[in-house]
């Protein structure tokens, strides 16, 4: 099989988030950076289907010249090798995003038989591009995925549901994103930095689309707290305790 990660550059998950005056973009002076785990698990699912059947993987990333960093961390788990859509920094829309991404699979000498993406990224949480790209490429799409079986000519992705999983199968080619727990991605080896170092990446500056999405601001979530009430001591405790449970409909 011949298959392509895309992935993306994002701030630790985790850390303290803080945005710019502008609210356009996350400041992320103090920050590291992490590929986001959605994606992890989309390398780490490419690189088990190239030891069970064979094959080559491909990472893709659309970001700054620091971004090569997340390519040969990927580099270092198994993916043979990288291509790097350099660019300014600045966040591209969805749109310019997939548009650069099918532009890039267009130019390679052989086609891909699955493409795989993170359910969302970890900063944007978009949802948006590994759809843009199916459409693109007039290719079936089947998102969040938790399980990945090659048979024959197919893809059987499962997915899970409050009822339990849905079964989808695909032809192939096929565009597949898979959520956090798909798999455990394996910890980089020294061995496996070394080798990272040696394995190629193609390196492109593409031409950012004339975007027709516009960003009104990003807002941070409330934070959550957590309080405590104490409703009294020993006996004395009961008739409050009462008064909560009838309030939930316990009694």
């Amino acid at each position: 099989m011949n298959i392509l990660v895309c992935v993306k550059r994002v701030p630790l998950t985790g850390g303290k988030i803080v945005l710019t005056e502008d609210e356009q973009a996350i400041q992320t002076r103090h920050l590291g950076f992490t590929v986001s785990p959605h994606e992890e698990c989309g390398a780490e699912e490419a690189v088990r289907l190239v030891e069970q059947h064979g094959g080559s993987s491909t990472a893709l990333t659309l970001g700054p010249p620091e971004a090569e960093e997340q390519l040969r961390d990927l580099m270092a788990i198994g993916i043979d090798k990288g291509i790097h859509l350099v660019t300014d920094g600045s966040e591209w829309d969805p749109q310019a995003t997939a548009a650069a991404i099918v532009e890039a699979i267009g130019a390679q000498p052989e086609p891909f038989d699955l493409v795989l993406f993170g359910n969302e990224s970890a900063d944007a949480g978009n949802y948006q591009v590994q759809v843009r790209v199916a459409q693109a490429l007039g290719l079936p799409v089947v998102n969040g995925i938790k399980a990945i079986a090659v048979e024959g000519l197919n893809l059987r992705c499962e997915q899970e549901t409050s009822a339990g999983r849905d079964v989808y199968v695909v032809p192939t080619p096929a565009v597949v994103s898979v959520k956090e727990g798909i798999n455990l991605p394996r910890y980089p080896s020294v061995p496996g930095r070394m080798r990272a170092k040696r394995k190629p990446i193609e390196s492109s500056q593409p031409t950012k689309a004339v975007a027709r999405l516009a960003m009104a601001r990003l807002v941070l979530p409330p934070s959550s707290s957590k309080q405590a009430e104490v409703l009294g001591r020993g006996p004395e405790a009961a008739p409050a305790v009462v008064e909560i449970l009838q309030s939930i409909g316990v009694m």
